[in-house]
């Protein structure tokens, strides 16, 4: 498995259901993050934060519920300047299909963030979440506004994620970014973060051991 925490995110242009139920056939992940690059790869224009999750297939089990999760917090993701992408290894009719059932009915209804067909697995294999060649584990990456991968958890097919967990990656990069500190364990937005020096963890810890 790789790790691409630090790394530039594999690009990639594919077809996408988009939130109006229109197909976009060359829906490209960067360019929809806002995102432009020169021709060495050097960043030109920042955009936003992209939460880019895989699931394994359409008309499944754990994953509906996984992306009404995803789509129930999508306004805390929006305040956030965060874009929600989700993508399978299905086709855009089936996602699309998926969409217009009710969700009484084990659809997903008109979910409001793209949803990216990977028929050919490519997607998968370059952010090698592919098992036995067939699916995509549940992986979730954080794509900061430069394009490059700063958090990624892999969760095994019967295992559904906690999307709450996301947004709160998000909430710690962005404290991180705005305030140059780092968040300690279990931080969450609204509380202190810590010096990144000896004296700024003694200082945490002798304040914050005992809640740890």
């Amino acid at each position: 498995m790789s790790v691409l925490v630090g790394k530039s995110a594999p690009d990639f242009t594919a077809a996408a259901v988009m939130p109006d139920d229109s197909i976009e056939e060359k829906f490209n992940l960067l360019s929809y993050l806002g995102i432009k690059k020169d021709a060495s790869g050097k960043v030109t224009k920042k955009g936003k934060i992209g939460m880019l999750f895989f699931y394994p297939l359409d008309f499944t089990f754990v994953c509906p519920s996984e992306i009404l999760a995803f789509n129930n917090r999508l306004k805390e993701f929006k305040l956030r300047k965060t874009e929600v992408i989700a993508v399978s290894v299905d086709s855009q009719f089936t996602h699309l299909a998926w969409k217009n059932t009710p969700v009484e009915k084990g659809g997903i209804g008109n979910v409001q963030f793209p949803i990216v067909s990977d028929l050919t697995k490519s997607i998968a294999r370059d952010y090698d979440v592919l098992t036995g060649g067939a699916v995509a584990f549940r992986g979730t990456f954080m794509i900061d506004g430069e394009g490059v991968v700063r958090h990624q958890v892999i969760n095994d097919l019967p295992l559904g994620r906690n999307v709450d967990e996301a947004l709160r990656m998000v909430d710690a990069l962005q404290f991180h970014e705005e305030h140059g500190e780092v968040c300690p364990a279990g931080w969450e937005r609204g509380e202190e973060g810590m010096k990144a020096d000896a004296a700024g963890v003694a200082k945490y810890l002798k304040k914050n051991s005992s809640k740890l």
